[in-house]
């Protein structure tokens, strides 16, 4: 069981108290030069009315300085989100969240996918801003606990965010 009191956003609210407020959209992305990163960050961001109307509490986890994370969020109109930085990848373990296979991150299906998100208009970097094998997840929390999670086969995967969101209306 992971201890939700001990985990702080950048605002210094602890995820144990904001589970009881609303329910916590717990997102861990991947490095921010991943391509599928960026496709979730595009794919949040257009869920973004969705999420505020039900309200959940929308938490990123990622592996950079806070700073770089706030710029970076708000490259895709997600301003004063709240954050938590996992330079260690500390929080990842804690969820169940490892490190990807060679066929996880690089196999024949994140190929294809990568090419998808090309023509979509999202773009590899090569400014790798954490660990490039950790593997990405997605948690709803809820009154001090974990009510659901989608975790990722492969880099790849994309979520049905509007399921995990409707999950936090139950």
């Amino acid at each position: 069981m992971v201890d939700l009191k001990n985990i702080l956003t950048d605002q210094g609210d602890s995820l144990y108290d904001m589970s009881y407020q609303q329910p916590v959209l717990l997102v861990f992305l991947r490095h921010f030069g991943c391509i599928f990163c960026r496709q979730a960050l595009q794919d949040l961001s257009a869920h973004q009315s969705a999420i505020e109307s039900i309200p959940v509490h929308l938490v990123f986890v990622h592996m950079a300085r806070p700073e770089v994370a706030d710029e970076f969020f708000e490259s895709y109109n997600l301003t004063n989100v709240n954050h938590i930085s996992d330079v260690q990848c500390k929080i990842y373990a804690k969820f169940g969240l490892a490190k990807g296979s060679f066929s996880q991150l690089f196999g024949l299906q994140t190929w294809m996918k990568g090419f998808e998100a090309k023509k979509e208009g999202l773009e590899l970097s090569t400014k790798r801003i954490g660990d490039s094998l950790q593997m990405p997840g997605i948690f709803i929390l809820k009154d001090g606990a974990i009510k659901d999670r989608y975790i990722h086969k492969v880099a790849s995967d994309r979520p049905d965010y509007e399921a995990l969101i409707n999950c936090c209306n139950t």
